[in-house]
C-alpha cells in the first residue's frame, strides 16, 4: 500500500531499467559528504539518502559516517542496490530499506543527515519536508541536489539532447492518460520550498562541479536512460529512433573513439535544521 501523498506513476516510472540507470549516471560525487559534514559540524552518527535509487548517491558515505541507509520506493532500483551492497564486504556501514519519503523509517530526531539526489522533484514537497524535519536531529541537515542535464560537451550535441527529451515528453502527453503521468516538481522551487516550510533555521543553494570520464557510449546511454524515454519505450513506441540515431550520431562524432573529462554541473538546496 502507498502511503498518501505519494505517485504510483512516480515510482513505477523507474521499473524495469535499473541496470542501464546504475551503468551510465553519475555517481554522487565525495564532496557532497563532505560538504554536508562540515555544516553538521561532526561526523554524522546517521545518513538518510532518500529517493536513493541503485545507491548511487549511498555509497559515497561508506566511510563518511558511522551509520547509512538508503530508502527507496521502487523495488526494481532497491533490489539494484541491494544486489551492489552484497558485493560490497566492506561496506558495513550501508544498508537500505523500501520506504517512502513521508514516511521514513526512522525514530524521531535520530538522523544527522537527509539527502535527496536527483530525487526530490519526484517527492511531494510539503509531506516530505515535514518528515524530514521530524527525523532530523537538531542542527542536522538536509540537502536535495541534482545535476544539469545534459552534462556540458558541446552546442548541437546539446540541442538534439533537448530536442530528444522534448519530443519523448510531447509523446508521453499522447500515450499516458494524465491521471497515469508520473509528476515532477520545479526544481527550481526546492530551496523556497525548504525556506517557506519554516522547518530549517537556515537555507542557500550551493552550486559546484565534478568530473567524469565519458565515452561516447556513456554519454548516449545516460540520455538514453531519462524516464521519459525510457516510459516511451515501453509503450513499445517507435517514434523517437530518428532523434535517437541524429543525437547518437553527433556524440560519436564529438567524442571520435576517444573517452574523455566531462564536467557534471549540480545544483544543491541544503537546509539546517
Amino acid at each position: 500500500m502507498i502511503p498518501a501523498g505519494n505517485s504510483k506513476p512516480n515510482i513505477d516510472r523507474f521499473l524495469g531499467f535499473q541496470e542501464d540507470y546504475d551503468r551510465y549516471r553519475p555517481e554522487a560525487p565525495q564532496m557532497v559528504s563532505e560538504l554536508l559534514t562540515t555544516y553538521l559540524g561532526h561526523r554524522p552518527a546517521l545518513v538518510a539518502d532518500i529517493g536513493c535509487g541503485t545507491g548511487l548517491s549511498t555509497f559515497i558515505w561508506n566511510h563518511a559516517a558511522d551509520s547509512v541507509v538508503g530508502v527507496e520506493p521502487n523495488p526494481d532500483m532497491l533490489s539494484k542496490a541491494q544486489e551492489k551492497r552484497a558485493e560490497m564486504p566492506g561496506a558495513t556501514t550501508i544498508s537500505f530499506a523500501q520506504g517512502y519519503s513521508n514516511l521514513l523509517p526512522f525514530t524521531t530526531g535520530s538522523v544527522d543527515i537527509v539527502t535527496c539526489s536527483q530525487s526530490f522533484h519526484w517527492m511531494e514537497p510539503v509531506s516530505t519536508l515535514q518528515e524530514v524535519s521530524r527525523v532530523l536531529r537538531d542542527g542536522g541537515v538536509f540537502a536535495a541536489y541534482d545535476c544539469d542535464w545534459p552534462l556540458a560537451l558541446q552546442a548541437n550535441v546539446e540541442i538534439l539532447y533537448n530536442d530528444l527529451i522534448d519530443k519523448a515528453n510531447e509523446l508521453l502527453d499522447t500515450l499516458v492518460p494524465a491521471s497515469e503521468r508520473a509528476h515532477k516538481w520545479d526544481k527550481e522551487s526546492h530551496l523556497d520550498n525548504i525556506k517557506n516550510s519554516r522547518l530549517f533555521s537556515f537555507a542557500r543553494e550551493i552550486v559546484f562541479h565534478n568530473t567524469e570520464t565519458c565515452d561516447a557510449a556513456r554519454y548516449v546511454g545516460l540520455a538514453l536512460s531519462q524516464g521519459a524515454i525510457q516510459t516511451v519505450w515501453k509503450f513499445g513506441s517507435k517514434d523517437l529512433d530518428d532523434n535517437i540515431a541524429q543525437f547518437q550520431a553527433a556524440v560519436e562524432q564529438h567524442f571520435q573513439g576517444k573517452t574523455l573529462d566531462v564536467l557534471i554541473s549540480y545544483r544543491m538546496r541544503l537546509g539546517v535544521k
